[in-house]
């Protein structure tokens, strides 16, 4: 039990990207779940709390996205970030990988979005008004690598407004994306007789890279988190087989 407890503490240690005496940050993994999930013990809440036992996860993120998380060490924290939360004074950048070639300059994606119990969507007569704003960062052979800001916080909400658009991210199945093979962008690929090709990404292609909002004290807070192996991979794949 002491060796379990130490390992959770340990690894929650090697994923915090920043660190004060009233919140950490850390750059979530891809497949752990924010907060209590049925299907696993492991969770975001209890590795933290492993480090420090006041722990309040401050918003979520998705199971498979991966990156940035806000995590409060103490109440006073926990509702000034909620604050910032609700007067939208929290800047998020995420980067996803989309299928589909876009040269995005700015994009308003506003269109109103209504949830249902691990489902949403556009919903032009129930939905909650909604927007995200959207550019492209690099263009591939049939993909681009877009940064998506969110201004308001609907579930799954740029998931949904990219699909919506017509740029579903790859591998996310629940809202018409489809996974990456290296068959569909390497030319002349030949994969081995009786062998099953395995998709580059097991999983949606959505990565929280960057976060800012002012601290109590007057500071400002502006940080980034570096890609996971799997996204990279991804990325530089794409970048070889442009044409």
């Amino acid at each position: 039990m002491i060796m379990k407890k130490l390992h959770t503490y340990s690894t929650f240690k090697n994923i915090i990207i920043f660190e004060n005496d009233d919140f950490i940050i850390i750059n979530k993994p891809q497949h752990i779940s924010t907060l209590e999930d049925r299907n696993s013990p492991i969770n975001v809440l209890n590795w933290a709390r492993s480090y420090f036992n006041n722990a309040k996860v401050c918003h979520r993120l998705d199971k498979n996205t991966s990156g940035i998380l806000v995590i409060a060490k103490n109440d006073t924290f926990y509702k000034y970030f909620s604050m910032l939360l609700e007067t939208r004074s929290v800047t998020k950048i995420y980067h996803a990988l989309v299928e589909g070639v876009q040269n995005i300059e700015e994009l308003e994606l506003n269109n109103p979005i209504s949830t249902s119990p691990g489902r949403s969507k556009v919903d032009f007569q129930k939905g909650r008004p909604s927007m995200t704003l959207v550019s492209t960062i690099e263009r591939y052979k049939l993909h681009s690598l877009l940064e998506c800001m969110p201004l308001t916080g609907r579930m799954h909400q740029i998931r949904v407004h990219l699909s919506n658009y017509g740029l579903p991210i790859i591998g996310d199945q629940h809202y018409g994306g489809k996974d990456l093979f290296l068959s569909a962008i390497k030319t002349n690929y030949k994969l081995s007789k009786n062998k099953k090709e395995n998709p580059l990404m097991g999983r949606l292609a959505l990565h929280a890279a960057g976060i800012h909002f002012e601290i109590k004290n007057g500071g400002k807070m502006n940080l980034r988190a570096p890609y996971p192996k799997d996204l990279q991979a991804a990325i530089q794949q794409l970048k070889k087989n442009k044409r």
